[in-house]
């Protein structure tokens, strides 16, 4: 399939697609378990809770984040692409 097959009929989901090769990625990844490990471990199940709660909303606020980031990207590589085309601009 094409990739407007794809989005057509649903299969297309960019932030799941993207795997970043970070090594710094990973090693914050591990931080953050372990720093949760310790809460759990240190804090009444109420007091986790809410730590968990609070890292929800902040995972949420990413992705609204990432997915504004991807839509200005994607709209100026359109922009890029119309003034390509763009004679008017062409300057050669």
């Amino acid at each position: 399939m094409s990739i407007l097959e794809d989005l057509y009929y649903g299969k297309w989901y960019p932030s799941e697609r993207v795997k970043p090769k970070n090594p710094e990625l990973e090693l914050t990844h591990q931080k953050i378990s372990a720093s949760m490990e310790t809460l759990k471990t240190r804090l009444s199940e109420q007091y986790y809770k809410l730590v968990e709660e609070r890292s929800d909303f902040n995972d949420v606020l990413i992705s609204i984040f990432s997915a504004s980031d991807y839509i200005s990207g994607y709209k100026m590589g359109a922009l890029m692409i119309l003034e390509i085309f763009d004679r008017k601009n062409y300057r050669n």
